[in-house]
């Protein structure tokens, strides 16, 4: 096998791809794009050990994950289902097409499709691509006896040690991310990189980098989200979590505001009131003493000239 991960992926007819126990999201960018890529051309397919976190969930493709190893032989499982009440199985092809038939016992009803369940089992893959991880307890599956014959491939920032004397081929490099790492085969492989390929590699260097800020970060890393923002790379950077003291005090039931201090303004719209008051409370004195006046003064008659036009004469005084 040549020392070329391009070799490597044209020598190779089914890929298994590998992440980590508990991966980081660099690793799952990583490996989603590797898989998007190499899914063009070949039989492949990418395992976790362990479930995929909602943090994961922007990465383009996350679903194909799998955590079921294997996609050798097709299983078909009756779920609810007893095996003696079915007769016997027969298949026969018709119209180049495969048919299945399953005939129960007399008297006895066949099962239903919502009780056929289908799953996979063993492992067919001629090359295994280990994405991230720094020893063999981050990649447990190789253990497994169906995968002895098997090339195996590292692909990460830092050495795999590998504790049995299993031979790997290492195309790890102190870069920024491995994403960084994928980017730079998938490129040199001459695969084609799409849009989708292009976000997730994007994400992957974004988010192992601290933005572009560590100082892992060199020019070429900036040569290579040049050329992934040209093939359609989007940056779909997560909305940070808001921190309770950026919160407006007393926004947060149960938080107490601190007491308030009034400015000028409403000092002199306070002052203004009272002024107001004080002349309705004048007012109220007035018409009191002016019905006090009247109550005294009720069932007395008015002079008889009271009414009567009078002429009012001044004096010079010289």
């Amino acid at each position: 096998m040549e020392n070329s991960f391009k070799s490597v992926i044209n020598q190779s007819k089914s890929i298994l791809i590998l992440l980590p126990t508990k991966p980081y999201f660099d690793q799952v960018a990583a490996g989603m794009a590797l898989y998007l890529a190499l899914r063009q051309g070949k039989d492949v397919q990418i395992f976790s050990p362990t479930p995929t976190t909602v943090e994961f969930n922007r990465i383009i493709g996350v679903n194909k994950i799998t955590q079921e190893l294997g996609n050798k032989n097709l299983i078909i499982r009756f779920i609810d289902y007893k095996a003696d009440d079915i007769e016997r199985v027969s298949y026969d092809i018709e119209n180049s097409q495969f048919r299945l038939t399953v005939i129960p016992r007399q008297h006895i009803t066949p099962p239903v499709k919502e009780q056929v369940e289908l799953s996979y089992s063993g492992i067919s893959a001629d090359t295994i691509i280990m994405v991230g991880g720094v020893n063999e307890s981050h990649f447990p599956v190789i253990s497994n006896r169906e995968l002895t014959n098997a090339n195996i491939v590292h692909v990460g920032t830092k050495d795999l040690t590998l504790s049995s004397n299993k031979v790997y081929l290492s195309f790890s490099r102190p870069v920024s991310s491995v994403s960084e790492v994928v980017a730079g085969l998938i490129k040199e492989s001459d695969m084609v990189i799409d849009e989708d390929i292009a976000t997730n590699l994007l994400m992957g260097i974004e988010n192992a980098s601290s933005s572009f800020n560590d100082s892992s970060v060199t020019a070429e890393t900036f040569l290579i989200i040049s050329d992934l923002m040209k093939s359609g790379g989007k940056r779909t950077v997560s909305q940070p979590i808001a921190r309770r003291e950026e919160f407006p005090k007393g926004a947060i039931p149960g938080q107490f505001s601190e007491p308030q201090v009034f400015n000028q303004p409403l000092v002199q719209d306070q002052a203004r009131m009272q002024q107001s008051l004080q002349q309705f409370s004048q007012q109220e004195e007035v018409q009191q003493v002016q019905d006090k006046f009247s109550q005294d003064n009720e069932g007395e008659e008015a002079p008889k000239d009271w009414l009567q036009p009078k002429i009012y004469k001044g004096t010079s005084i010289s």
